[in-house]
Protein backbone atom coordinates (compact mmCIF):
# COMPACT_ATOMS: atom_id res chain seq x y z
CA UNK A 1 0.00 0.00 0.00
CA UNK A 2 1.13 3.56 -0.70
CA UNK A 3 -1.09 5.23 1.83
CA UNK A 4 1.24 5.91 4.36
CA UNK A 5 3.78 7.76 2.03
CA UNK A 6 3.39 11.38 3.36
CA UNK A 7 2.01 14.39 1.51
CA UNK A 8 3.00 17.81 1.26
CA UNK A 9 3.50 20.85 3.02
CA UNK A 10 6.95 19.41 4.35
CA UNK A 11 8.39 21.21 7.49
CA UNK A 12 12.36 20.15 6.09
CA UNK A 13 15.19 22.42 6.80
CA UNK A 14 17.44 23.76 3.96
CA UNK A 15 20.88 22.21 3.41
CA UNK A 16 23.89 23.05 1.68
CA UNK A 17 24.44 21.33 -2.14
CA UNK A 18 24.22 18.28 -2.32
CA UNK A 19 22.09 17.77 1.06
CA UNK A 20 21.99 15.42 3.41
CA UNK A 21 19.28 12.02 3.68
CA UNK A 22 19.38 12.65 8.16
CA UNK A 23 18.55 16.66 7.96
CA UNK A 24 15.25 15.42 5.71
CA UNK A 25 11.78 15.84 7.24
CA UNK A 26 10.32 13.56 6.29
CA UNK A 27 12.73 10.86 5.39
CA UNK A 28 13.07 9.63 2.07
CA UNK A 29 11.82 6.16 1.93
CA UNK A 30 14.70 4.08 -0.06
CA UNK A 31 12.87 0.56 0.53
CA UNK A 32 15.06 0.05 3.84
CA UNK A 33 12.15 -2.03 5.38
CA UNK A 34 9.84 -2.63 1.97
CA UNK A 35 12.11 -3.97 -0.80
CA UNK A 36 12.02 -7.74 -0.89
CA UNK A 37 14.41 -9.25 -3.71
CA UNK A 38 13.76 -12.58 -5.86
CA UNK A 39 16.81 -13.13 -7.36
CA UNK A 40 15.84 -11.52 -10.56
CA UNK A 41 19.85 -9.48 -10.74
CA UNK A 42 21.67 -12.75 -9.24
CA UNK A 43 25.13 -12.28 -10.03
CA UNK A 44 24.97 -9.06 -11.92
CA UNK A 45 27.83 -6.54 -11.51
CA UNK A 46 27.00 -2.81 -11.31
CA UNK A 47 28.47 0.48 -11.85
CA UNK A 48 25.96 2.67 -10.35
CA UNK A 49 26.66 6.38 -10.18
CA UNK A 50 25.11 9.07 -7.44
CA UNK A 51 24.42 6.03 -5.13
CA UNK A 52 24.78 7.27 -1.63
CA UNK A 53 21.35 8.94 -1.33
CA UNK A 54 17.92 9.11 -2.71
CA UNK A 55 17.03 7.49 -6.30
CA UNK A 56 20.40 5.77 -6.48
CA UNK A 57 20.09 4.31 -2.70
CA UNK A 58 17.11 2.86 -3.50
CA UNK A 59 18.66 1.47 -6.31
CA UNK A 60 21.33 -0.26 -4.78
CA UNK A 61 19.11 -1.65 -1.88
CA UNK A 62 17.16 -3.15 -5.09
CA UNK A 63 20.03 -4.17 -7.21
CA UNK A 64 21.68 -5.99 -3.86
CA UNK A 65 18.44 -7.96 -2.64
CA UNK A 66 18.03 -9.12 -6.19
CA UNK A 67 21.54 -10.26 -6.06
CA UNK A 68 23.73 -7.98 -7.70
CA UNK A 69 27.06 -6.44 -6.55
CA UNK A 70 27.75 -3.15 -6.93
CA UNK A 71 30.33 -0.40 -7.57
CA UNK A 72 28.74 3.02 -6.08
CA UNK A 73 30.35 6.19 -7.23
CA UNK A 74 29.78 9.09 -5.17
CA UNK A 75 30.85 12.93 -4.82
CA UNK A 76 31.64 13.76 -1.30
CA UNK A 77 28.88 12.74 0.92
CA UNK A 78 30.69 9.76 3.18
CA UNK A 79 28.05 9.62 5.79
CA UNK A 80 25.50 8.71 3.44
CA UNK A 81 27.44 6.57 0.96
CA UNK A 82 28.64 4.37 3.94
CA UNK A 83 25.18 3.85 4.56
CA UNK A 84 24.17 2.56 1.38
CA UNK A 85 27.07 0.24 1.37
CA UNK A 86 26.18 -0.87 4.94
CA UNK A 87 22.82 -1.75 3.25
CA UNK A 88 24.00 -3.74 0.40
CA UNK A 89 26.54 -5.82 2.59
CA UNK A 90 23.62 -6.48 4.98
CA UNK A 91 21.64 -8.42 1.87
CA UNK A 92 24.78 -10.42 1.73
CA UNK A 93 26.50 -8.61 -1.51
CA UNK A 94 29.90 -6.94 -2.29
CA UNK A 95 29.81 -2.90 -2.50
CA UNK A 96 32.57 -0.90 -3.36
CA UNK A 97 32.56 3.03 -2.83
CA UNK A 98 34.06 5.20 -5.16
CA UNK A 99 34.08 8.88 -4.37
CA UNK A 100 34.97 11.57 -6.81
CA UNK A 101 34.08 14.27 -9.43
CA UNK A 102 32.05 12.53 -12.44
CA UNK A 103 32.21 16.17 -14.11
CA UNK A 104 36.26 15.16 -14.84
CA UNK A 105 36.63 13.07 -17.37
CA UNK A 106 39.64 11.19 -15.89
CA UNK A 107 37.56 10.37 -12.70
CA UNK A 108 34.73 8.81 -15.19
CA UNK A 109 37.32 6.56 -16.50
CA UNK A 110 38.40 5.21 -13.08
CA UNK A 111 35.18 4.89 -12.33
CA UNK A 112 35.12 1.86 -14.92
CA UNK A 113 38.94 0.69 -14.48
CA UNK A 114 38.06 0.34 -10.65
CA UNK A 115 34.63 -1.46 -11.02
CA UNK A 116 35.84 -3.96 -13.96
CA UNK A 117 39.16 -4.67 -11.61
CA UNK A 118 36.97 -5.42 -8.99
CA UNK A 119 34.57 -7.30 -10.50
CA UNK A 120 36.23 -8.67 -13.32
CA UNK A 121 33.03 -7.75 -15.87
CA UNK A 122 30.17 -4.83 -16.15
CA UNK A 123 26.83 -5.69 -16.50
CA UNK A 124 24.91 -3.47 -16.11
CA UNK A 125 25.70 0.88 -15.45
CA UNK A 126 22.97 3.00 -13.97
CA UNK A 127 23.82 6.81 -14.57
CA UNK A 128 22.08 8.21 -11.71
CA UNK A 129 24.33 11.50 -10.83
CA UNK A 130 22.86 14.78 -10.73
CA UNK A 131 23.50 18.41 -10.48
CA UNK A 132 20.53 20.99 -10.31
CA UNK A 133 20.35 24.52 -8.62
CA UNK A 134 17.00 26.74 -9.01
CA UNK A 135 17.68 30.27 -10.78
CA UNK A 136 14.94 32.40 -11.67
CA UNK A 137 16.38 34.43 -14.25
CA UNK A 138 18.60 33.04 -17.42
CA UNK A 139 20.46 36.42 -16.29
CA UNK A 140 21.63 34.77 -13.31
CA UNK A 141 22.94 31.86 -14.31
CA UNK A 142 26.65 31.81 -14.05
CA UNK A 143 28.42 30.62 -16.49
CA UNK A 144 30.17 27.87 -14.37
CA UNK A 145 26.78 26.87 -13.41
CA UNK A 146 25.82 26.07 -17.06
CA UNK A 147 29.19 24.37 -17.35
CA UNK A 148 28.53 22.11 -14.24
CA UNK A 149 25.31 21.00 -14.88
CA UNK A 150 26.48 19.68 -18.31
CA UNK A 151 29.39 18.20 -17.05
CA UNK A 152 27.49 16.38 -14.02
CA UNK A 153 24.60 15.06 -15.90
CA UNK A 154 25.26 14.62 -19.23
CA UNK A 155 29.27 14.52 -19.97
CA UNK A 156 29.76 12.19 -17.58
CA UNK A 157 27.31 9.14 -18.76
CA UNK A 158 29.45 9.56 -22.29
CA UNK A 159 32.66 9.41 -20.93
CA UNK A 160 31.34 6.50 -18.67
CA UNK A 161 29.89 4.10 -21.24
CA UNK A 162 32.85 5.09 -23.81
CA UNK A 163 34.90 3.52 -21.11
CA UNK A 164 32.76 0.80 -20.61
CA UNK A 165 31.94 -0.76 -23.29
CA UNK A 166 34.63 -3.03 -23.84
CA UNK A 167 33.94 -4.68 -20.08
CA UNK A 168 30.25 -5.41 -21.34
CA UNK A 169 29.20 -8.53 -22.76
CA UNK A 170 25.77 -9.29 -24.97
CA UNK A 171 23.08 -9.30 -22.52
CA UNK A 172 24.64 -6.08 -20.82
CA UNK A 173 21.84 -2.98 -19.84
CA UNK A 174 22.49 0.43 -19.53
CA UNK A 175 19.65 2.55 -17.69
CA UNK A 176 20.54 6.71 -17.54
CA UNK A 177 18.12 8.86 -14.91
CA UNK A 178 16.60 11.41 -17.41
CA UNK A 179 13.32 13.18 -15.81
CA UNK A 180 10.04 14.45 -16.48
CA UNK A 181 12.18 18.32 -17.20
CA UNK A 182 12.72 16.32 -20.70
CA UNK A 183 9.17 16.35 -21.32
CA UNK A 184 8.37 19.66 -18.97
CA UNK A 185 11.31 21.41 -18.90
CA UNK A 186 10.88 24.05 -15.39
CA UNK A 187 11.98 27.33 -16.66
CA UNK A 188 13.48 27.85 -13.03
CA UNK A 189 15.72 24.52 -14.09
CA UNK A 190 17.06 25.87 -17.33
CA UNK A 191 20.70 24.01 -17.07
CA UNK A 192 18.76 20.61 -15.15
CA UNK A 193 16.16 20.37 -18.20
CA UNK A 194 18.16 21.07 -21.20
CA UNK A 195 20.72 18.13 -20.38
CA UNK A 196 17.23 16.06 -19.26
CA UNK A 197 16.55 16.27 -22.95
CA UNK A 198 20.00 15.61 -24.23
CA UNK A 199 20.05 12.48 -21.76
CA UNK A 200 16.86 11.22 -23.66
CA UNK A 201 18.51 11.93 -26.92
CA UNK A 202 21.50 10.22 -25.44
CA UNK A 203 19.77 7.47 -24.97
CA UNK A 204 17.94 6.75 -27.65
CA UNK A 205 21.03 7.28 -30.05
CA UNK A 206 22.87 5.15 -27.91
CA UNK A 207 20.07 2.28 -27.85
CA UNK A 208 20.96 2.28 -31.40
CA UNK A 209 24.24 2.13 -31.83
CA UNK A 210 24.77 -0.43 -29.20
CA UNK A 211 22.07 -2.82 -30.63
CA UNK A 212 24.66 -4.72 -32.60
CA UNK A 213 26.81 -5.62 -29.23
CA UNK A 214 23.53 -6.87 -27.15
CA UNK A 215 23.75 -3.84 -24.93
CA UNK A 216 20.29 -2.66 -24.04
CA UNK A 217 20.31 1.46 -23.36
CA UNK A 218 16.86 3.37 -21.74
CA UNK A 219 15.77 5.89 -19.54
CA UNK A 220 13.96 6.63 -16.57
CA UNK A 221 12.21 9.63 -16.36
CA UNK A 222 11.11 10.70 -12.30
CA UNK A 223 8.46 13.24 -11.29
CA UNK A 224 9.18 14.65 -8.44
CA UNK A 225 10.90 12.54 -6.03
CA UNK A 226 11.78 13.77 -2.42
CA UNK A 227 15.61 13.55 -2.48
CA UNK A 228 18.02 15.41 -0.93
CA UNK A 229 18.80 17.66 -3.78
CA UNK A 230 15.33 19.09 -3.12
CA UNK A 231 16.20 20.75 -0.12
CA UNK A 232 19.11 21.95 -1.22
CA UNK A 233 18.63 23.52 -4.25
CA UNK A 234 15.44 25.03 -4.19
CA UNK A 235 13.58 27.73 -2.31
CA UNK A 236 11.82 26.85 1.41
CA UNK A 237 8.59 28.11 -0.18
CA UNK A 238 9.01 24.93 -3.34
CA UNK A 239 10.71 22.73 -0.38
CA UNK A 240 7.09 22.86 1.40
CA UNK A 241 4.98 22.54 -1.19
CA UNK A 242 6.99 20.09 -3.20
CA UNK A 243 5.31 17.26 -5.55
CA UNK A 244 1.66 18.64 -4.09
CA UNK A 245 0.98 19.79 -7.82
CA UNK A 246 1.02 15.91 -8.82
CA UNK A 247 -1.67 13.98 -10.07
CA UNK A 248 -1.20 12.11 -7.11
CA UNK A 249 -0.60 15.19 -4.56
CA UNK A 250 2.72 14.01 -3.38
CA UNK A 251 6.34 13.28 -4.37
CA UNK A 252 7.79 10.16 -5.06
CA UNK A 253 9.19 8.16 -2.84
CA UNK A 254 13.08 6.80 -3.93
CA UNK A 255 11.66 3.05 -3.44
CA UNK A 256 8.71 4.20 -5.89
CA UNK A 257 11.49 4.13 -8.80
CA UNK A 258 13.69 1.16 -7.73
CA UNK A 259 11.44 -1.95 -9.27
CA UNK A 260 11.45 0.42 -12.60
CA UNK A 261 15.28 0.00 -12.79
CA UNK A 262 15.15 -3.49 -11.91
CA UNK A 263 13.10 -4.39 -14.72
CA UNK A 264 15.37 -2.79 -16.89
CA UNK A 265 18.26 -4.01 -15.75
CA UNK A 266 17.05 -7.70 -15.79
CA UNK A 267 17.26 -10.29 -18.37
CA UNK A 268 13.15 -10.31 -18.62
CA UNK A 269 13.39 -6.85 -20.16
CA UNK A 270 15.33 -8.59 -23.42
CA UNK A 271 13.63 -6.61 -25.79
CA UNK A 272 13.04 -3.25 -24.07
CA UNK A 273 15.77 -1.14 -25.12
CA UNK A 274 15.46 2.77 -26.73
CA UNK A 275 12.86 3.48 -24.03
CA UNK A 276 11.93 5.89 -21.77
CA UNK A 277 10.19 5.30 -18.43
CA UNK A 278 7.78 7.62 -16.89
CA UNK A 279 7.60 7.77 -13.04
CA UNK A 280 5.57 10.73 -12.73
CA UNK A 281 2.85 10.41 -10.25
CA UNK A 282 0.09 10.87 -13.25
CA UNK A 283 1.66 13.44 -15.00
CA UNK A 284 1.28 12.83 -18.82
CA UNK A 285 4.63 12.05 -19.67
CA UNK A 286 4.72 11.67 -23.90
Amino acid sequence: MTSHFPKPPFDTPVQQVPGETRAMNPRPDHGEESYHGSDRLKGKKVLLTGGDSGIGRAVAIAFAREGADLAVSYLDEHEDAQETQRLVTAAGRDCILLPGDVSKADHCRELVRQTAERFGRIDVIVNNAAHQMSIPSIEDIPDEEWEKTFAVNISAMFYIVKAAVPHMKHGGSIINTASINADKPRPDLLPYATTKGAIQNFSAGLAQLLAKKGIRVNAVAPGPIWTPLIPSTMPPEMVAHFGESTPMGRPGQPVELAPVYVMLASDEASYVSGATVAVTGGTPFI
